[in-house]
Formats: C-alpha cells, sequence, structure tokens
C-alpha cells in the first residue's frame, strides 16, 4: 500500500502527514506567524524521525495546490517538487478548499452545502461550495463579500461557512440558514487522505510544470518613503 507525504502551506498554519490506506500514520502541524521556510524541512524531518519511516519508503508527495498565501505555497511547492525530483516519485496536487471542505464534512452537523473560505483581505475571501455529498457545485473562485452574498443559494439551503475568511463574513452574511464554525484551517492529514486517492487513479502532475493555483496574480506593494 502508498505511503503519502502530504505538505500544506497555503496559509499562516502550516503542516505535513504520512498518510497510507486513508489511515493517518503521523503529522506535525504549527499555528505561529513564522516563515514555512524555516519550519518545512525540520518538521517533516521530525516526522520521519517520529513514524520511523524513511523517505525512500515514500510513494508520492501530495501538496496542497490553493488557492492561498502566495509566498506560503511557493515554499510549499518547491518543497515537493524537490522531494519528488530526489526520490523519483510522482506528486499530486489537492485543492486546498477542497481539504477544507473534506476536513469539516467529516464530523459537521447535517447541512445542505459547505463554504470554506480563505482570507484575501478586506472583504474578499477565495471559497468554493460542495454539497452534501461532498460534490463541488460552485467552482473555486475569489468573491468580495456583502449582504447579498450568496443570497440565491441560502434560500432553499443551510450553508456551513468556515475557514480563516469566514469570521470577517458573518456580519455581512446574516440569513437564518447561514450557519458559522470557527477554528478551521488548512491540514495535511487531508490533503494527504484526498491526495492518495488521485494517487490510486494515477491523477500525477508535471513535476517540471506544475505551478500553484494564485487564482490571483501577486502584486508587489511599493514601499513608502
Amino acid at each position: 500500500m502508498a505511503i503519502i507525504l502530504s505538505i500544506d502551506t497555503s496559509t499562516k498554519s502550516g503542516s505535513v502527514a504520512l498518510v497510507q490506506n486513508q489511515q493517518v500514520i503521523g503529522s506535525q502541524q504549527y499555528n505561529i506567524d513564522k516563515s514555512h521556510s524555516s519550519l518545512l524541512h525540520v518538521m517533516i524531518d521530525q516526522l520521519m524521525t517520529n513514524t520511523g519511516i524513511s523517505l525512500k519508503e515514500v510513494d508520492a508527495i501530495a501538496i496542497s495546490e490553493g488557492p492561498g498565501s502566495y509566498t506560503g505555497l511557493r515554499i510549499g511547492t518547491s518543497a515537493a517538487k524537490g522531494l519528488c525530483y530526489s526520490l523519483d516519485i510522482p506528486l499530486v496536487a489537492v485543492n486546498t478548499l477542497e481539504g477544507m471542505a473534506y476536513q469539516v464534512h467529516k464530523y459537521a452537523p447535517q447541512v445542505d452545502m459547505y463554504a470554506p473560505m480563505i482570507d484575501a483581505r478586506r472583504m474578499e475571501v477565495y471559497t468554493a461550495l460542495f454539497n452534501a455529498k461532498f460534490e463541488c457545485v460552485s467552482e473555486t473562485e475569489p468573491m468580495i463579500i456583502n449582504e447579498t452574498s450568496f443570497a440565491k443559494e441560502l434560500e432553499g439551503n443551510k450553508i456551513l461557512f468556515f475557514g480563516d475568511g469566514a469570521a470577517k463574513c458573518q456580519a455581512s452574511i446574516q440569513h437564518p440558514n447561514a450557519l458559522f464554525i470557527g477554528d478551521v484551517h488548512p491540514c495535511a492529514v487531508d490533503m494527504g487522505i484526498l491526495g492518495e486517492r488521485k494517487y490510486d487513479q494515477s491523477l500525477f502532475e508535471n513535476v517540471v510544470s506544475f505551478e500553484p493555483f494564485y487564482l490571483k496574480e501577486f502584486r508587489l506593494a511599493t514601499a513608502k518613503k
């Protein structure tokens, strides 16, 4: 059975995990405001040591492809590509919002739709919609939130909103069918489980040409004098 090493650096929270046969062998996570570049490889080394598994036993790398932090996604992708090259193993990519939806879908109360949200600054979020069967019904997109957001969908559906972008939407989206839960972050565990499914279907990325799913172009601000 394949062993998948999964990496998530799509937001401020970073994590790594080892998954086999849809079960978690081990995982590590941090939620501190520090660069992923200084912690990621250390966490991978610690994970391999703690689980007693060597990198040579890993069959594939699963990466959170985005959307999310431009810098974080680049750091995670660079690490994943380096491991794939050195170990000569395939790369699989999982949409960050899909991983978040899977995480909540496993334990949340029954609702009609799940709306993971990643903060994209100001009143903008990255979001998508998944139904109760964990099927994507609205593709990933950037959205500026106001009082009319999701009005049509909320008319006949209870929608659960979560993620670091959902908190700032709660004051705007006040429909009685809108439900909110906190403390949900992208996690390598869920990326690994979904990544293993893609591995079993041989849905591999081209390691040379793969780029993260930024969704928006990176903008470099000019420093004010």
